[in-house]
This record gives structure tokens, sequence and C-alpha cells, in this order.
């Protein structure tokens, strides 16, 4: 016989467990503010700093 094993998944956000409706979240609430750190850049990574110069240079215009 298979076993059969159950992960069940937890919300990121308050470590409940999530509900169907807004996987991986526990509710609406909690799914709306994780879109709200995607889209106020909340989860940057750092990186080196990137040259303004010759971005918009028209060598680069072919």
């Amino acid at each position: 016989m298979m076993s059969t094993t159950t992960t069940s998944v937890k919300c990121p956000i308050c470590d409940q467990p999530a509900v169907p409706a807004y996987k991986p979240f526990c509710s609406s609430r909690h799914r709306d503010r994780d879109l709200l750190q995607w889209l106020g850049e909340g989860y940057r990574i750092p990186g080196r700093a990137i040259s303004q110069t010759g971005l918009d240079s028209a060598e680069d215009a072919d």
C-alpha cells in the first residue's frame, strides 16, 4: 500500500494554515498585504549600483 503524506501550507505572513481560496495565504488581507510589498519594492534584493551614464545614449539606438 502506498503511503500518502499531507503537507500543510502555512501563511508566510502569520504562520496560520492557508485557506484554499487564498493559498498560500490565510486571508485576502494577507494576500493583499503581500501584493503591496511587491508593488512597493519591499522585496528588493540588494545588488551593485548601475551607472546612469550612457543608458540613453544615441550609440545604443541602432
